[in-house]
């Protein structure tokens, strides 16, 4: 007989960590750190600031400045990512990289969310994004 586990940090955190697994085992073929994915997805939408870019991926993966200028080199010496002046935008090859990441979520997606009813996606998706909120919250009040 299966009981339904209480929804805490450590159900959140193995459902994370088992989802950042897969997704980062299906960008290692293409030489791919986790910063550096959700770097390029930032990029996605067209050139961004460069401090707008650093502070997204802060505020994300929680961690410091200079590990994210770190990335942002990462991307720009795998010729990946264009830095100019103050701003930082997608190279032709880091369009297609990121369309080959996107195509790997979203069958990440397809394959552990499809089946869920949307109701609950929704229910699940409200709940995470208030815990997120408090968390960030209180990161904040406390820096």
């Amino acid at each position: 007989m299966s009981t339904v586990p209480t929804l805490n940090g450590q159900v959140i955190g193995q459902a994370h960590h088992a989802t950042r697994a897969l997704l980062e085992r299906a960008v290692a073929p293409l030489g791919l750190s986790f910063g550096q994915v959700v770097a390029l997805n930032v990029l996605a939408a067209g050139p961004v600031e460069r401090a707008r870019l650093v502070h997204r991926v802060t505020s994300t993966l929680k961690v410091d400045e200079p590990a994210v200028h770190e990335v942002i080199a990462s991307l720009v010496d795998a010729d990946l990512a264009h830095l100019d002046d103050a701003s930082v935008r997608l190279t032709d090859t880091g369009h297609a990289t990121q369309t080959r990441v996107a195509d790997a979520v979203a069958g990440i997606t397809a394959r552990l969310y499809g089946d869920i009813p949307a109701d609950e996606l929704a229910a699940a998706a409200a709940v995470l994004t208030l815990v997120t909120r408090r968390a960030n919250d209180e990161l904040a009040g406390a820096a």
